[in-house]
C-alpha cells in the first residue's frame, strides 16, 4: 500500500461568491516519487454562472497546473523543483479563481487507479 495526499482542483468564476465547480484532481506520494494532475474544464457547466469569464486564459492556467505536476520545462521554474515543493506550491492557499481544496490523505495499492477514482468521485 502506498500513502499519498490529493487536493481537488476548484474553479472559482466569482470569488467573492465562493461557488466552485471541481474541475481536477493533483495527487501525490512522496516515497513512490509520483505526482500527477487531471484536468477536465466543462465549459457547458461554466455557462451557468453569470460572469465574464476567458476561458482561453483559464484553460491556459489550469495547462500550467499540469507542467509543473509533468516537472516539464514549459512549466517555469516552479516545475524544476522537486516533487514534494512542487505538490505544496499548486496546493497552496490561493483567493485567485483557480484554487485547490485542503490535501487529504490516503492509502492506496495502485496510484494510477487512485487518480482515475478520485477525478471520477469529484469531478466527473
Amino acid at each position: 500500500m502506498f500513502l499519498y495526499e490529493y487536493a481537488v482542483i476548484r474553479l472559482v468564476p466569482q470569488v467573492e461568491r465562493e461557488e466552485f465547480i471541481n474541475v481536477g484532481i493533483i495527487l501525490f506520494s512522496k516515497k513512490q516519487r509520483f505526482i500527477q494532475t487531471k484536468i477536465e474544464l466543462p465549459e457547458e457547466r461554466l455557462r451557468l454562472f453569470k460572469c465574464e469569464l476567458d476561458i482561453e486564459q483559464v484553460k491556459s492556467n489550469l495547462r500550467a497546473f499540469e507542467l509543473i505536476s509533468a516537472g516539464a520545462k514549459e512549466g517555469g521554474p516552479i516545475a524544476c523543483e522537486e516533487l514534494p515543493e512542487r505538490f505544496r506550491w499548486l496546493t497552496a492557499v490561493r483567493s485567485s479563481i483557480i484554487q485547490t481544496s485542503r490535501p487529504h490523505p490516503g492509502k492506496t495499492s495502485d496510484l494510477q487507479k487512485e487518480v482515475e477514482r478520485l477525478f471520477e468521485e469529484y469531478v466527473s
